[in-house]
């Protein structure tokens, strides 16, 4: 049996076909543009990368895995979608997207639409039913800014969609919601309940005339393949097809994060982290959203950036990424007292700040290109730090990390995490992504035993001798953006 994973994520699609052992058959990739309008505005064309992209993929994986003659296309078990998150399109009473779809959290256009809201709603409405306090990620000002800015759109809105949802729509005629993507679309999903929250959608105006999703867990089986679905990907009618979920979650059970306390960190363009969690936890600073099962709950937590800080470096040097990571480990720990704060594009987490800027505090003349990369990477591991410190607050502390995305594949950028949080990082056998976690969920669904798949392949343990520095540094890193944050929103003013 085969089992088809895919996963549309920022500026490319990435799928996979694997078998009942795990073992990857195919891989497939497509990228794609991500738009941005105007100055905190990001954007899909739906109907190419959220469908037309991700079915392609589909296809090409069935023609991989097809071409010997021993296998064909009934063979396929099940298929699962995810996807950016919390992204939202809205679109008209037959499904058809009214306009591109919006961004999560980078897509900062709902400032004023989340400042009201919060008002409006109160903190301890928000933190008793969503855990978390609206922000740049949250989806029910996001639809508020259509009503205020696009309202002939808004006024002919009868559903929403997110990337798996939509795919799953137009493949099965089913309208779902899977309920970790709905634990992130704030105010709209009560997580006590575990069911959409009245309060929420009622803050949002316009949304009475818009159908609520059916909820499904992300590892459920909620439909199958249409007579259109089936000619759209070469599968069979009748193929089952999984509610998905965003891909955060969907890239954490790639890897096997699934046991109260164990915490996935996705070293991605932005940074990314969810930890399983036996409780609701509501969450403010960070982000109280549910599990992958219907017992579970998690924390998440995202920096605006992980890897665009060493790609920015690398355009602004002229040498690749690989280059400078080279270079960061001719520099010693601490970077030669220069410290990096990272909110090029803002910050989501531990604090929610979209006119944040970064810094770089301590620079002489004395130091070189060596040191700006070894502080770029450092400037992550003290966010990393930052967030597993609130998660640790709250009361759950992470018992194993789990490194994933391309970052993972940077042992040196590794070390200097794991020197800084003083904690070792486990790092999977396979780094393929959301698409194996989407793969693996289908398979599950499918009666399959994954417990095996994917183990760590190797381990990366601190070194206790460079820890009085870093907690040094940490607390260094921790005590500047209070004092220039007002000089960093007059800067992000003039910039804008």
């Amino acid at each position: 049996m085969i089992f088809l994973g895919v996963d549309v994520g920022t500026g490319s699609s990435k799928a996979v076909a694997v078998d009942e052992r795990g073992t990857v058959l195919a891989t497939a990739r497509r990228d794609h543009r991500t738009s941005s309008p105007a100055p905190g505005r990001f954007e899909h064309d739906v109907d190419d990368v959220w469908l037309d992209e991700p079915l392609g993929l589909v296809r090409e994986l069935l023609h991989t895995v097809t071409a010997d003659g021993v296998r064909s296309p009934s063979d396929v078990g099940a298929v699962c979608f995810s996807g950016i998150g919390p992204a939202i399109v809205p679109a008209d009473a037959g499904g058809a997207p009214l306009r591109p779809g919006i961004l999560y959290g980078i897509d900062t256009r709902a400032e004023r639409e989340v400042a009201l809201a919060n008002g409006e709603l109160g903190e301890e409405l928000l933190l008793g039913h969503c855990g978390n306090l609206l922000s740049s990620q949250s989806v029910g000002p996001k639809l508020t800014w259509l009503h205020h800015h696009e309202p002939a759109v808004w006024q002919a809105a009868r559903k929403v969609f997110c990337p798996p949802s939509y795919a799953v729509f137009r493949l099965t005629g089913e309208y779902v919601f899977d309920r970790y993507t709905a634990s992130g679309s704030d105010p709209l999903y009560d997580m006590v309940s575990g069911d959409w929250w009245d309060a929420g959608w009622a803050s949002v105006p316009g949304s009475e005339r818009i159908e609520r999703p059916r909820l499904a867990e992300p590892v459920e089986t909620v439909g199958t393949l249409h007579r259109a679905g089936a000619e759209l990907t070469g599968l069979p009618v009748g193929t089952p097809v999984l509610a998905g979920t965003v891909d955060a979650m969907a890239e954490s059970y790639s890897v096997g994060v699934e046991a109260t306390g164990d915490l996935m960190l996705m070293y991605g363009s932005t940074l990314f982290m969810i930890e399983v969690t036996d409780r609701f936890f509501p969450a403010q600073p960070l982000w109280a959203v549910s599990g992958l099962r219907r017992d579970q709950r998690a924390l998440a937590a995202g920096m605006s950036t992980g890897g665009l800080v060493t790609s920015w470096l690398s355009e602004q040097l002229g040498s690749p990424v690989a280059e400078l990571v080279v270079e960061a480990e001719t520099s010693p720990p601490g970077s030669r007292g220069l410290v990096l704060l990272p909110y090029l594009s803002g910050e989501r987490t531990p604090f929610e700040d979209p006119r944040a800027r970064g810094a770089w505090v301590g620079l002489a003349l004395r130091h070189t290109r060596a040191d700006l990369a070894r502080s770029a990477l450092e400037s992550i591991g003290y966010g990393i730090r930052h967030n597993i410190d609130k998660m640790a607050e709250l009361g759950a502390p992470p018992q194993r990390l789990v490194a994933v995305g391309g970052g993972a594949q940077s042992r040196a950028w590794l070390q200097i995490v794991s020197d800084i949080c003083q904690a070792p990082q486990d790092v999977p056998a396979l780094t393929v992504g959301a698409a194996y976690g989407d793969a693996r969920m289908a398979a599950d669904a499918c009666g399959c035993d994954v417990s095996g798949w994917n183990p760590p392949s190797y381990r990366v343990e601190p070194r206790a001798e460079v820890a009085p520095l870093y907690d040094e540094l940490f607390d260094l890193y921790t005590s500047l953006y209070a004092p220039l944050r007002d000089s960093m929103h007059r800067l992000s003013a003039l910039n804008s």
